[in-house]
């Protein structure tokens, strides 16, 4: 990055912070601090939305995912348009009639303190290893950039959300998060743009995209049903349908977010909008990722693209080993390059027998190219003593190296800009679960509004040092946007399958949610490490597993329940 990219990063981080600050002037209770007093009008709330669940791991790591699997990450979001009809019709009104702040309150209405309790929690782990790994993206940012080591860039990247977080609330995230989407969005479109002007003369956008087609990566959609297959329609319709309703309708970083709605009907709208938009910007930054693979595919790319473990090899005994892998890269990709030409030449001319065999070529090499950084990432694992993996790096990567000055800053404070939205809401959701519903219910409850807004804040302090913490561990997960998720999927279904229970099925009392509960969220461990089904149809196995294990246990021991009112 030169001085103009600089400038551009740091401007735009303090236009956002300085807003932000500004606008939590009026934060003087724990209602304006967690809720901005219940104000926003529904575009607040879609942003608001939709920039909390697009953090830096989507910027960073949904292109380097379309690069290496393809495109057809776009159906785990199938559900989600589904969920917010659901959510609208039931979870919103219930929410705002009972002037909830956390999501978890109406589960002590609905049953007992104890289930109250053991649902927070799981939303506090699950959440707080989240975060983590939302911390580790823009660490990468600063790590690739700036060549320091992991550990200081996630304590850097931490406690700027922090120290933004704690200052502000949640007027001060909505507001940030409207400008923030918005520099977002213009970043994003730039890149793409900038990917096509930067193909060769002869090749065109929709030639990229027929090279990039025939090479598997814009793989959208797929109908094949297979409970092995991460990504197919039917796992984003009916995995993908649970997680999202869960995820909006029980984890408290969304909640929190619609919570802050001046009326059901503004929450409602904004919940409506983000279902209609969220699929089509999620399939845009594929499109990136897959664009930057099409370009690629003309233009050499590293061997790793991940340049600090490459720089740490040199001068190692590995030093040379790693040398002979990269003249085999240059090869391999010289003659890839050639192929690639003749492949778009048949595709202009519609030439069915040179299409094929240009693909049967492409794919044995693709997979020669495949072992080739297979072990090139043994050997930076063996010389650095760390494992490696640069899905991550992709299109960091890309930009610091091919784009122009400015631009490069732009999307740099893109990324930054995600991760400050999405992490300074999940600081705020742990915050206000842990004082609302342990501080305040149990240790603390008659003190004055200022002590709950000081608690908040040190609550918030203390979620943010463990949440780096986790950060510094998070490079063992791989692909960030598939770990973050799988996360979300061991405990979304079970968090899911309790608000279920406490909506739909009036006559399951407290004992048996728990006892369900608890007995599913085990079932959900054990299939995932025994790895009986994709991670997506954990979030279905867990829901009917907590409604399943209620009901008979309700039966066997039943337990007279309460009844709520939408009102109460």
């Amino acid at each position: 990055m030169n001085w103009l990219d600089w400038i551009v990063l740091l401007l735009t981080l303090v236009l956002i912070v300085g807003y932000g600050i500004y606008q939590s002037k009026r934060d003087r209770t724990i209602s304006s601090y967690l809720l901005a007093d219940r104000s926003l009008p529904w575009y607040h709330i879609t942003l608001s939305v939709m920039a909390t669940q697009a953090s830096a791991i989507t910027f960073l790591s949904a292109p380097g995912q379309a690069y290496t699997d393809g495109m057809r990450f776009v159906q785990f979001y199938f559900g989600l348009p589904l969920a917010m009809v659901v959510l609208c019709i039931t979870f919103v009104p219930k929410f705002h009639n009972l002037n909830l702040v956390t999501a978890y309150e109406f589960l002590e209405k609905r049953f007992d303190l104890r289930t109250r309790g053991l649902t927070s929690f799981l939303f506090l782990l699950q959440r707080a290893l989240s975060t983590g790994l939302s911390i580790y993206a823009p660490a990468l940012i600063l790590s690739s950039i700036l060549g320091w080591d992991i550990l200081h860039t996630n304590i850097l990247s931490g406690s700027a959300v922090l120290l933004y977080t704690v200052i502000g609330g949640a007027r001060a995230l909505s507001y940030t998060h409207l400008l923030q989407m918005g520099i977002v969005t213009l970043g994003m479109v730039a890149a793409g743009y900038m990917v096509v002007r930067m193909l060769p003369p002869q090749v065109s956008f929709t030639d990229a995209l027929h090279v990039a087609g025939k090479m598997g990566k814009t793989n959208a959609i797929d109908f094949t049903f297979d409970l092995s297959n991460r990504y197919n329609v039917w796992s984003g319709l009916i995995g993908g349908f649970f997680l999202q309703l869960s995820y909006f309708g029980t984890d408290q970083s969304q909640v929190g977010r619609y919570l802050t709605g001046s009326t059901v009907g503004q929450s409602r709208l904004g919940l409506a909008m983000n279902g209609l938009l969220k699929i089509p910007m999620q399939f845009l930054i594929l499109l990136v990722g897959a664009l930057v693979f099409a370009f690629y595919q003309f233009e050499t790319p590293p061997l790793h693209f991940d340049r600090l473990p490459v720089q740490k090899i040199q001068g190692t005994e590995f030093s040379g080993a790693y040398k002979l892998l990269e003249e085999k890269h240059e090869e391999l990709q010289l003659a890839k390059r050639a192929e690639v030409i003749r492949l778009d030449e048949a595709l202009d001319t519609d030439d069915k027998a040179a299409i094929d065999a240009s693909r049967q070529v492409l794919s044995a090499a693709e997979k020669e190219l495949q072992q080739l950084r297979s072990e090139a990432g043994d050997l930076l694992t063996k010389a650095t003593g760390n494992a490696t993996n640069d899905v991550n790096y992709i299109f960091l990567r890309f930009i610091t190296d091919y784009l122009p000055a400015g631009l490069v800053g732009l999307l740099i404070a893109v990324i930054l800009l995600a991760c400050m939205g999405s992490v300074a809401s999940a600081y705020q959701s742990l915050a206000s679960t842990t004082i609302v519903d342990f501080y305040k219910r149990i240790f603390a409850k008659d003190k004055s509004e200022q002590h709950y807004v000081a608690a908040s804040r040190w609550a918030t302090l203390g979620w943010g040092i463990f949440c780096m913490i986790v950060a510094q561990y998070a490079s063992r997960f791989g692909s960030m946007i598939e770990a973050v998720n799988v996360l979300g999927s061991l405990f979304y279904g079970v968090i899911l399958g309790i608000f279920l229970v406490a909506f739909y099925f009036r006559k399951i009392g407290a004992r048996a949610v728990f006892l369900g509960a608890v007995i599913g969220e085990i079932f959900v461990v054990v299939s995932y490490i025994r790895d009986l089904t994709a991670f997506l149809w954990l979030n279905l196995i867990g829901c009917v597993l907590v409604i399943a294990f209620a009901r008979i246990i309700e039966w066997a021991w039943p337990q007279a329940s309460k009844q709520l009112t939408d009102g109460e």
